[in-house]
């Protein structure tokens, strides 16, 4: 068992090299109070309700052979957990596992956070034909790992970044006149694969994103009757997209509109920590 929810995040080794270097730095001086050669048993548990993710990393820093260290998993990422739940346990080097710690928490608890709030938007929109999806509103650096915990709460990634979908907003459509023109320019240079998705904050603007080709239209800030509306009359022209300052409290009457698609910040965003902590036998 190696933790991972298929597939791992792109990068993912970089990402916990780096920021285990980071707290490191030169060296753990709380370690010299350690002696070199003492092993510990130890194990991770929830400290509170939630879904499970960064078990992977969990095992790769704690789970090191060559340094003599060994971490067993008791759950993969996507599991449910609760208070007193043991993630993982082990054995190893007082000074390796106290020098990894925080890192390995770090993760879990951040990267768990963001898999229960996408699980509690997913279950809001049970029995509707709404996905919810992230966005590119991401802490720098960890996009990868956050975008891998949404899946793991049951959510599916909108584009990962500027380079494999084209978003049309509404800064592109000033500039560019409108969807018409914005879009056929994109479409001059895009590949047939890569989907173009236009912004759109009245019906007015869907008409015209629908006319120009638009693969999806994103539905920004409006109220749920006025996207049912839209979604009625253009149902099948384009995949339509829910977006903007939706909660937890409002996705359900969002998604009953009939949009295919939620996307939802908060997940990356404003998603608060599971709580774990790691305890020597």
């Amino acid at each position: 068992m190696n933790g991972w929810f298929d597939p791992p995040p792109h990068g993912w080794q970089a990402l916990v090299d780096r920021a285990l270097e980071e707290d490191l730095g030169t060296g753990d001086l709380a370690a010299i109070c350690l002696d070199p050669a003492a092993r510990v048993s130890w194990c991770i548990e929830a400290q509170g309700d939630g879904v499970l993710c960064g078990a992977g990393v969990v095992a790769y820093l704690l789970d090191r052979p060559d340094e003599f260290a060994a971490c067993s998993l008791a759950l993969e990422d996507g599991e449910p957990v609760g208070p007193g739940t043991r993630v993982a346990e082990g054995v190893g080097p007082a000074r390796l596992v106290t020098a990894h710690e925080r890192v390995a928490l770090n993760f879990l608890m951040t990267l768990s956070g963001t898999a229960t709030l996408t699980r509690a938007f997913v279950d809001r929109l049970s029995g509707t034909r709404a996905r919810l999806v992230d966005t590119r509103k991401t802490l720098p650096g960890l996009r990868s790992l956050q975008k891998y915990a949404v899946r793991c709460g049951g959510g599916h990634n909108h584009r990962m970044g500027l380079y494999d979908a084209a978003m049309v907003k509404d800064n592109h459509l000033r500039a560019c006149g409108g969807p018409l023109e914005a879009v056929a320019r994109i479409r001059r240079v895009c590949s047939h694969l890569a989907g173009i998705e236009v912004e759109c904050e009245s019906a007015e603007q869907v008409e015209a994103a629908i006319r120009a080709g638009a693969d999806t239209v994103m539905l920004d800030n409006m109220a749920p009757d006025a996207m049912a509306e839209i979604v009625a009359r253009h149902r099948g022209k384009a995949r339509f997209e829910a977006s903007g300052g939706i909660r937890l409290d409002t996705v359900r009457a969002v998604a009953e509109s009939g949009v295919d698609l939620v996307s939802v910040s908060a997940v990356t965003m404003a998603a608060p920590p599971v709580p774990f902590h790691l305890e020597f036998a």
